[in-house]
């Protein structure tokens, strides 16, 4: 008898930094979610390294290109629901391109916001890991300041 392997599912998620700004979608029409921020993510595809789902996910959700040392993991979150997943969390402060909404049909908005003045309306996890980025000093401007 063949033993089956436990797998889990993996996603990536984008904490896109411009001064003291974070960038957030907007879901909608994803049945996940819906009416709250969350910072732009997607899931793993196989054979794939983490950094390169996520510059494959800022293409395809927010129409930019990133290049993998601009990619700096900042929180790995484990997570168990109705099933377990590992999220990878990097800050990218350098991109090309401008950044626009290439889904507008699950995302009904991109906004910037103050990382220290989020939206009430988040998901709850993201909001969770972007604290924890906060108190681990990542984001961080040269003055002291977040």
């Amino acid at each position: 008898m063949k033993k089956i392997r436990f797998s889990i599912i993996t996603d990536v998620h984008l904490f896109l930094r411009k001064d003291n700004k974070i960038l957030l979608l907007l879901r909608e029409n994803t049945g996940y979610e819906d009416g709250n921020y969350h910072v732009p993510a997607g899931h793993m595809d196989g054979n794939e390294k983490v950094t390169t789902a996520l510059i494959r996910e800022a293409k395809e959700e927010i129409g930019i290109t990133i290049l993998p040392e601009n990619c700096k993991l900042v929180h790995v979150m484990h997570s168990k629901t109705n099933n377990e997943r590992m999220g990878f969390f990097f800050e990218v402060k350098q991109w090309k391109g401008k950044v626009t909404n290439m889904e507008p049909n699950k995302c009904g908005a991109l906004t910037w916001f103050d990382i220290n003045e989020l939206p009430g309306n988040m998901v709850m996890y993201a909001r969770y890991a972007i604290e924890r980025y906060k108190k681990m000093n990542y984001c961080l401007n040269m003055d002291g300041n977040t």
